[in-house]
């Protein structure tokens, strides 16, 4: 069937081998759901289910929680994420029982996105690609996260397999059905990402007369249509039309433009959730040395593809792979290694088979050694990962303790629900805390200083500086106390306050 549907694409017919038996197919799909099943476990066993909510996990996560307020929903962000989680924590404060639904969602959903591909490669090639995606620290790291980055990265590979059956037969009603929901999944959580990955399926059904299916391009354009659906309507509602939200995200970000980000992000691969700046050093070629070997295995993929007459899969793939890296490396002034799951994931499958040609290579005199090398590559690989993701896990796991502590500070003095906090990393300390958290400047900006000051006659209300920083003007009489790196600056004479 592989060779089939790809012989259909490329317009070359040649006969492919006979449909696999009921067991045969059990099989493959077996395999497929143990890869799955490991990634679940890993993620459950690596990543602590009590290590606590990030920065924007905290934001996506509040806007459903029925035990914070709903932090300030800034001009980039979809609320794909949100209604995923909304299941859980619409009644449980539980991060770990988030994590639990999140690892067992990821794990699901990677096994549904290689599924799509059982027609178009081999098993054990898919199953190696999910197991080269899974195993990178990034990937377990943000699999059981309320982040969108995965489910872009899941609904792009789901997409493009869909896409090529769905093109390779006009009866596969399935495959047509799922262009349109794996569209709206990427638009659902990034409407932006969404039409980066898209571009080349939109191209082809557009502009390439043989790849023209009028139904392929009413299911691709209603996927992204509906999953980005509600971003748009909010842009108008609340953020003055689509053109000002998305110049809004654009300034939050720094300014969208040609800027060689590349850089940026090889820095970011030693652990760096964030690289901004990225004035970090470059972390040693061990940690790096796989992401240099990602394009030229994946190069290496397309050269062997077009022997096994995959050439226009593969081709996709690293289409698809080009345009959704693009704004990541050329147009964006920092560096989060999440922004680059989508093109892992696309790139996890021409890696694998290139991988699998070499060492599978039926009468080659250097076919030892390639075993040898691949294995010793993906065991150094594999060893070198983890250690990313375990400091990772650490350092993250370290400085959301920090932020619990602070909170249980702030209710010691009298900052409790309902309470507003604004300052230095007031939007995950006021999650943790309970409270609302505000801003007068920078991209969470929702507020002036004198409705600050009103506020703070009437409810518990603290400013947090770094112990080097000063307060705003209106804070600099009140009480202040200090922990760890903090310096909490509590509103005297509101209810639950200290006294003065």
């Amino acid at each position: 069937m592989a060779k089939t549907l790809n012989a259909a694409l490329v317009g070359a017919p040649r006969p492919g081998p006979p449909p696999a038996a009921g067991m045969s197919r059990r099989s493959s799909e077996l395999w497929l759901a143990l890869v799955a099943a490991a990634f679940t476990v890993t993620q459950l066993l690596l990543v602590r289910p009590g290590m606590g909510l990030g920065w924007d996990e905290t934001v996506y996560v509040s806007q459903v929680s029925a035990h914070a307020p709903a932090a300030f929903f800034s001009a980039p962000r979809a609320r794909g994420i949100s209604l995923l989680v909304a299941p859980i924590t619409s009644w449980s404060s539980s991060t770990e029982l988030l994590r639990v639904w999140l690892a067992l969602l990821s794990g699901l959903g990677l096994f549904l996105a290689l599924r799509v591909w059982r027609k178009l490669f081999p098993t054990h090639v898919l199953a190696l690609a999910g197991a080269l995606f899974a195993t990178l620290w990034v990937t377990v790291f943000y699999g059981p996260q309320a982040m969108p980055n995965y489910w872009v990265a899941i609904g792009a590979l789901a997409c493009a397999g869909c896409f090529l059956r769905a093109q390779a037969d006009r009866s596969d009603r399935a495959a047509l059905w799922g262009v349109g929901l794996s569209a709206a999944l990427m638009a659902w959580m990034r409407p932006t990402d969404a039409v980066w990955v898209t571009l080349p399926l939109l191209a082809l059904v557009v502009c390439v007369r043989r790849w023209r299916r009028p139904r392929l391009l009413v299911a691709l354009a209603a996927g992204l249509v509906a999953g980005a659906a509600e971003w748009v309507v909010e842009a108008y509602v609340s953020y003055g039309g689509l053109v000002q939200r998305l110049s809004d995200g654009s300034r939050i970000q720094g300014g969208l433009g040609w800027k060689i980000a590349v850089g940026d992000q090889l820095r970011s691969l030693g652990g760096r959730t964030l690289c901004r700046p990225c004035s970090v050093p470059t972390p040693s070629a061990a940690v790096t040395a796989w992401w240099f070997a990602l394009p030229l295995l994946a190069a290496l993929g397309l050269v062997f593809a077009a022997r096994a007459r995959r050439t226009a899969s593969t081709l996709l793939l690293l289409a698809c792979a080009a345009t959704a890296a693009f704004p990541y490396l050329f147009m964006i002034g920092y560096a989060a290694p999440r922004f680059l799951l989508p093109v892992y994931a696309l790139l996890a499958i021409p890696v694998a088979d290139a991988l699998v040609h070499l060492v599978t290579a039926p009468r080659r005199a250097w076919r030892p050694l390639a075993v040898v090398l691949v294995a010793l590559g993906l065991a150094g690989h594999l060893a070198v990962q983890y250690v990313v993701l375990e400091r990772t896990v650490h350092r993250t796991t370290t400085a959301h303790q920090d932020w619990a502590r602070t909170a249980t500070e702030l209710h010691r003095l009298g900052v409790r629900p309902p309470c507003r906090l604004t300052g230095y990393q007031a939007p995950p300390i006021a999650f943790y805390a309970g409270c609302s958290s505000v801003a007068t400047s920078g991209p969470n900006a929702n507020t002036t200083g004198a409705d600050i000051v009103r506020a703070a006659r009437s409810e518990p209300f603290a400013v947090l500086t770094t112990l080097g920083g000063s307060p705003p003007a209106y804070a600099r009489t009140w009480p202040s106390h200090t922990i760890g790196d903090l310096r909490l600056h509590v509103a005297p004479g509101a209810p639950g306050g200290p006294a003065t």
